[in-house]
């Protein structure tokens, strides 16, 4: 019988956690029919309210679930990457506890990965309805962005929601970046993904945890880590801004040897240098954040570290629990 291993990251979702067991449950049933079991990974990324006890509560109750708490909150990258080292099912997937990732998908998920033809189903949303109009403008801004900019594919409304085969998933694994943006690193591992989509599905309670800050500052992650073009533009525009100079320079020593040496005036002087020096601190800002990214890659911190899991006392990869 064929495992399924699914990683659900949680943060402060103790009002969510029941309802999602109610609906996985269901599904773990159509799976067994197809016989092929499922796990479930809870990974508790530092929650603050009573996420990890209600765990705990399903996990004494219900042997297929599993659990992973982390010391404190390394975020969801950190989580997703805790759950894929403690999956050891033949297929993993990855999937949001808000029930926005409809849990009804798996089974059709895994059907398609027996056939064997693709290494990874994933799953992306055809609209946005029930998204501030703000957020998803700039969310489109984006993958336009990154589809222009970058070498890797990154499809416009992806989700994390996906199932993955046994070497997808282990060659996710073997990259193992301090900074991470797993949209990025699905689509660098290459191999085939067949797309599923459906309508977007509103959060059933709770608060969303990605503020617009948040989403800015994982989406310029996602830029750093997947392209160089920022840097290379600012090369371009150093060059560009040095040519111009000449030029000027030029124009200013055929004007004064035919007209004399008239005394400019002082605002465009003001102007000229207010807009150098806001480009140079922009460049040497896109550079600072590439040296940034580099630092704490050298520094070889775990990515995430357990504080206790019912999972085992070593990792998939026979390491101790900081990883």
């Amino acid at each position: 019988m064929e495992l399924v291993s699914m990683i659900v990251p949680c943060y402060n979702e103790q009002e969510t956690l029941e309802d999602f067991y109610q609906e996985i449950s269901t599904v773990r049933d159509r799976l067994l029919a197809m016989n092929c079991d499922l796990e479930v990974i809870f990974v508790d990324d530092g929650s603050k309210d009573r996420t990890l006890e209600k765990m705990k509560d399903l996990a004494r109750e219900n042997p297929w679930i599993k659990y992973l708490s982390f010391t404190r909150n390394f975020g969801k990258e950190a989580a997703i990457y805790g759950g894929l080292v403690h999956g050891n099912g033949d297929f993993v997937g990855l999937m949001d506890v808000d029930l926005q990732d409809p849990p009804s998908l798996i089974p059709e998920m895994a059907r398609i990965l027996r056939e064997g033809e693709y290494d990874c189903v994933a799953t992306r949303r055809v609209d946005r309805r029930g998204e501030p109009v703000i957020r998803s403008f700039f969310a489109r801004s984006f993958y336009k962005i990154m589809r222009r900019i970058s070498d890797v594919e990154i499809v416009d409304g992806a989700r994390d929601f996906r199932l993955m085969s046994r070497r997808y998933a282990d060659s996710v694994l073997e990259l193992k970046e301090y900074n991470r943006f797993s949209k990025g690193l699905f689509g660098w591992v290459g191999y085939k993904t067949k797309w599923l989509e459906y309508e977007n599905v509103e959060r059933a309670k709770g608060e969303t945890k990605w503020s617009f800050f948040k989403l800015f500052k994982y989406s310029i992650d996602g830029i750093v880590g997947f392209s160089e073009v920022p840097v290379r533009f600012a090369a371009w525009i150093g060059l560009m801004f040095c040519a111009l100079a000449f030029i000027f320079i030029l124009v200013i020593i055929v004007r004064t040897l035919v007209f004399g040496d008239p005394v400019a005036g002082w605002p465009s002087l003001v102007c000229i240098i207010l807009l150098l020096s806001g480009i140079q601190l922009f460049c040497l800002g896109l550079l600072g954040e590439y040296l940034s990214k580099t630092y704490m890659e050298v520094k070889k911190r775990p990515v995430y570290l357990c504080k206790e899991t019912n999972i085992g006392a070593q990792n998939r990869e026979g390491g101790e629990e900081g990883v």
